[in-house]
């Protein structure tokens, strides 16, 4: 079965705040919006952690980058550190 949204008024969402996040860990995001506009999602603990969970290592970053193989050089400058006052 798809999860489906369902948009909430931010004045239902505070009076059936709990029903709000039962629905949320049913059904999937929940919108609330202010004012007639989107404001906000509620989404599950389950659902955050997977939509923000690094994707990859940093080596697989630059492995997979369109530069890798290309031949492009760079090199460090040398010479001594910026003197800056605090």
């Amino acid at each position: 079965m798809a999860k489906r949204s369902h948009t909430w008024a931010v004045a239902k969402a505070k009076a059936k705040f709990s029903a709000l996040i039962d629905r949320a860990l049913a059904d999937g995001p929940q919108t609330i919006t202010r004012s007639g506009r989107k404001a906000v999602v509620v989404v599950s603990v389950e659902q955050w952690e997977q939509k923000t969970k690094p994707k990859g290592s940093i080596v697989e970053f630059f492995l997979n980058s369109p530069l890798h193989g290309s031949g492009l050089r760079t090199t460090r400058l040398e010479g001594t550190a910026r003197e800056i006052e605090l």
